[in-house]
């Protein structure tokens, strides 16, 4: 059962990573753009809930993981 716990937590934790790396590609393609301020915020200002969503998910995972590893 436990196995199971600290397998699904990595797997959420490499979800939530892939979501960062977007986050970060996505702010980068923005950047070379070549955007005015106001549009940059706005790519910036979209791309923040993800941004956190992805952290969210990640810090899930890996309490995830420490419970399948301290219990099972």
């Amino acid at each position: 059962m436990f196995e199971f716990i600290t397998w699904g937590g990595a797997a959420l934790s490499l979800a939530g990573l892939a979501g960062l790396v977007w986050c970060i590609l996505r702010v980068m393609k923005a950047r070379k753009a070549g955007l005015s301020d106001d549009e940059l915020r706005r790519v910036v200002q979209g791309v923040l809930p993800w941004n956190l969503a992805s952290l969210f998910l990640s810090v899930i995972g890996l309490m995830l993981v420490i419970l399948g590893i301290a219990f099972g």
